[in-house]
């Protein structure tokens, strides 16, 4: 209808500017499908992030005690807790707390990481001589929720491979 050279507008119900209730449904049966898929590879993501940085730290300090073991001719003994998810460089002041020993606690934030095992020739302990040769060669398995890395340290050298199981096809459950 027109009036006065304006066309009028049709005048829309309540029941057509609503969401009806099978919409609603079907936004929130997509929004949980995306959830359930996003959820679980942020973990994963989260995980292999942990795992990653804390595998790098124990490197950075294993090559750092026999750096400095060769820079001071003394040895250097680092110290793996397994029970307690954390490891010490005997002597060396932390570099955060110059009044602490360094210590790292790989089972808190930001590794939340699990000293699976240290077997360094039978026990848990790398012992760098003055030179900066191990006293003995020795694996260190870190894990993460259901992922591990082996950490090698070789006797001749102290050179340190680091090997994520997941890549060789065991996944730990």
């Amino acid at each position: 209808m027109v009036t006065a050279g304006r066309q009028s507008k049709p005048h829309l119900s309540r029941e057509s500017r609503a969401f009806t209730l099978l919409e609603l449904a079907t936004v929130l049966v997509i929004i949980g499908t995306l959830t359930a898929i996003a959820v679980p590879r942020y973990a994963n993501f989260l995980a292999r992030q942990q795992l990653d940085a804390a595998v790098r730290r124990v490197n950075a300090d294993l090559a750092y005690a026999q750096r400095r073991a060769k820079t001071l001719s003394q040895s250097q003994t680092v110290t793996f807790a397994v029970d307690l998810d954390n490891y010490k460089i005997q002597g060396m002041p932390d570099p955060d707390r110059s009044n602490k020993l360094h210590k790292v606690e790989l089972g808190k934030d930001p590794y939340n990481a699990e000293i699976v095992s240290a077997d360094l020739g039978g026990d848990a302990e790398i012992v760098f001589d003055g030179f900066g040769v191990p006293d003995s060669a020795g694996t260190i398995i870190v894990q993460v929720n259901n992922r591990q890395t082996t950490i090698t340290i070789g006797l001749d050298s102290g050179m340190l491979i680091s090997i994520p199981l997941e890549k060789k096809g065991v996944l730990v459950e």
